[in-house]
This record gives C-alpha cells, structure tokens and sequence, in this order.
C-alpha cells in the first residue's frame, strides 16, 4: 500500500478519466456503481482488442511451432546461453513475439491501479456526512464496494469466483507455455490470496469481469480459429525447398533427339 501512495500522482490523470467514465455511467446511465465498473470493463476489454488479436496470433505461432522450439532446447540444452541465443534467432527469423501473449494484462495493469484510487477515493466520499454516492452495494448483498473483502460475508463469495475465473482464463491464456509455467500459473491465484484479501470489493468485480471475458474469448476462438498444424518434419528424403521448387517447374520443350538406325547385313 505504502509503494502504491508513493506512484499515485504518476495515474493522476488516469484515475479522473476513469472516475468521469464511471460518473457518466451512473448519472447518464443510472447504473449502480458495481455494474458501472462490470461495463467499464468491457469498454476497456474492447479497447484492446487489437492487443488480443497479436496475443492469439503469437499462441498460435507458438504453438505450431512448438516441436522445432522443443528442437533447439533438447539440441543446446548443456549450453543455457546458446539455447537462448537460437531461440532468439528462431523467434526473429518466424515472426514470433513471446511477449505478445502478456501484452493485455500490461495494459491492464495501470487501469488496475487508477480504478483501486478511484475506490479509495469512494471509500473516504462515503465518510464525509452529506456526501451520498448512491448504491455502493454488490447484487443488494455487499453492502460497500470500496470496502474490503472480509467486512461481509458476499466477499468471500466473490474472492472464490474470482480465483474459479482467474484459473479458466489462465487455462485459456498459457496454452503455449510450458507445462512447468502453466503449473505455475494456475498456482499463482492461490499464493496470491492473502494481499487480494486487502483490496477493495470494487477491484475484485473489475479482475473477476475480465477474467470472465478471457474465458468466454477462449472459447470463442478454439470454435472459430482451428487449431494450427504443426509443419511438416524434415528427414534425409526430404529434398530441400529450392530442388522442390526446381522439380515443380516445367521443363522446356526440346526437339526430338533422332537417333541412327544401323542397317542389317554387311556389305557383299
């Protein structure tokens, strides 16, 4: 918290962006403010589609090229920077962008931050007598979004549909990482769950909503995108790309060769 005061006034700008969002969605759209965060998270999901569709281009990438990266790590594995050397090159010569996959939830990281100053902000409105901010409830059943998880007992409730939908979208999300990663991944949540406990409900409806979002992208995109193949392996046979494409073009035509014909017999 203490790391989070210190940075404040760099998302200044940011959190009264955001806070004039969730003000126009309350006033104009006569939201409560819950559902106002619910609808500020699917504009900002939609602002970064562009980011998603790098992001599932670069998992499929991965993917497909997966047992030519398995390859090389086999291939230079006594050798830690040689292997990081190639798969470098592999990377750069594929058009391959391992980071691509990380680029939504980095944008989302500064949105995190303003919108947990914004709750701060609600949370010491609410303590000002006179100063009514309307609806502050989760479903008429938390009575405070800008207050911790543990002051009732809906939070928890949230807390566990939070870390159900954190591990689905990371099931989604690490399809291309190793099966260590991955383990790690879905751990995460679970390590995670002592400093969630701290923040406030309003940013746990905000994480919650966006991983139900990457859940139901997931889905969308293993029925519309077919998986990818992996290329065809190399063998001794296997003649190389340019004798291929020497055998695939035609040969000019060329007059008939005539061949002699030796006479039979010999001379009387």
């Amino acid at each position: 918290m203490i790391a989070l005061n210190i940075i404040s006034p760099v998302f200044d700008p940011l959190k009264e962006f955001f806070r004039a969002i969730l003000d126009w969605l309350n006033a104009t759209g006569h939201l409560p403010w819950a559902w106002a965060i619910v609808v500020l998270t699917v504009i900002v999901r939609i602002a970064i589609v562009p980011l998603t569709v790098k992001q599932i281009h670069s998992m499929q990438s991965l993917q497909m090229h997966a047992p030519e990266m398995k390859e090389i790590q086999q291939r230079y594995k006594s050798d830690k920077q040689r292997q990081q050397q190639e798969l470098m090159r592999f990377y750069k010569e594929n058009n391959i962008n391992p980071m691509a996959s990380c680029l939504p939830m980095l944008a989302q990281f500064p949105i995190f931050i303003a919108l947990f100053y914004v709750l701060r902000d609600f949370a010491n409105e609410a303590k000002v007598p006179g100063n009514h901010l309307g609806d502050l409830s989760w479903l008429n059943i938390f009575p405070d979004i800008s207050q911790g998880i543990t002051k009732h007992w809906s939070g928890y409730l949230l807390l566990v549909i939070y870390v159900g939908s954190q591990v689905a979208s990371t099931h989604f999300m690490s399809g291309s990482a190793q099966k260590s990663q991955r383990i790690m991944m879905m751990v995460l949540p679970f390590v995670i769950l002592p400093f969630i406990l701290t923040f406030p409900v309003g940013l746990l409806i905000y994480w919650a909503t966006t991983n139900l979002w990457t859940v139901g992208q997931g889905l969308v995109t293993r029925t519309l995108i077919p998986k990818p193949q992996p290329p065809a392996k190399r063998t001794s046979r296997t003649p190389p790309a340019a004798e291929k494409k020497k055998e695939a073009q035609p040969r000019a035509s060329q007059p008939a060769r005539r061949v002699k014909r030796k006479k039979k017999g010999g001379r009387r």
